[in-house]
């Protein structure tokens, strides 16, 4: 094995995860991770010190300059943009090495939240609280000071407000079944109160479909219009097919299935002190629906 493809084995899943995280999209991940390494593969890999931190950086720097390109794209999109949804199928038989990179997932909650943030500040968060990186690392790989690091992601945890948003899919992997249970029975019934009950009073829907399917064009604020909203569609058939209980960034989630394909892709954000949903997320957009790995 060429030290290329050493390097490629060894770092291309940390790389793809990273450039995910930061764009919210597989399709644009994937693009960038590969052209750091036609790029490593055009340069003097003898010459680098460290491969990885090479790729790193190299990465990190393609998705800034992604990511402020893509904003005029972001601000034409109809309705609300949702990042990509990494869709699994679900399995409750993992091995102890699966179920260590589950845990250590961002929730899809948590990524629309990153949206918040400035391309840079996506950068800063993800480096310190995904990948534990000391302050010298990160500036290493962004090309600022550490005290500049230090003071941007102190800023990040402001904006983020920890204590309402959970970064890790433990932080609501236990009450999250108790969710789905509760709208797949409002499904076969048609009566949503009971998930309603676990919606905070302040509770969001927010639905994607990109201007390509239809899809609310605006997000839905309070328990009584989702409610409202959820009974409306059910009666109209808009559930119609095989609801599926899947994993969406490694918590558990919905995917509707219609005519074989995917149609739906339902994920819920909670607050952790109450365990209640306050965000609701319908992905419909099918440019965001072709990835599903099964298991």
């Amino acid at each position: 094995m060429t030290e290329l493809e050493l390097a490629y084995t060894e770092h291309r899943k940390l790389l793809l995860s990273i450039a995910y995280r930061m764009l919210g999209s597989y399709t644009d991940a994937e693009d960038i991770v590969q052209d750091a390494f036609v790029a490593l593969q055009r340069g003097h890999m003898e010459d680098i010190r460290s491969i990885k931190a090479y790729l790193l950086k190299t990465v990190t720097h393609r998705c800034l300059n992604h990511l402020k390109s893509f904003r005029k794209q972001k601000e034409v999109y109809t309705g609300p943009w949702l990042p990509e949804p990494d869709i699994e199928v679900y399995d409750t038989s993992l091995s102890p090495e699966e179920q260590v990179m589950r845990e250590e997932s961002v929730s899809y909650a948590i990524l629309v939240t990153l949206q918040q943030l400035s391309p840079m500040e996506r950068a800063i968060f993800l480096l310190r609280e995904v990948l534990d990186y000391d302050y010298s690392q990160m500036a290493e790989i962004l090309d600022k000071s550490e005290t500049n690091c230090r003071k941007m992601f102190s800023r990040v945890k402001q904006k983020l407000n920890q204590g309402d948003n959970p970064t890790t899919v433990t932080d609501v992997q236990k009450s999250s079944g108790l969710y789905v249970q509760a709208f797949m029975k409002g499904v076969r019934t048609g009566n949503f109160e009971g998930f309603v009950h676990l919606l905070t009073e302040q509770a969001t829907l927010v639905s994607d479909g990109g201007g390509k399917v239809r899809a609310a064009v605006f997000p839905i604020f309070g328990k009584d219009r989702i409610q409202a909203f959820l009974e409306g569609i059910q009666s109209k058939g808009s559930f119609g097919g095989e609801l599926l209980e899947v994993r969406i960034n490694g918590d558990q989630g919905l995917l509707l299935i219609q005519e074989g394909r995917p149609k739906l892709a339902i994920c819920f954000g909670a607050t952790p002190q109450s365990d209640s949903v306050k965000s609701i997320f319908f992905i419909l957009n099918p440019d965001k629906l072709g990835r599903i790995r099964h298991k």
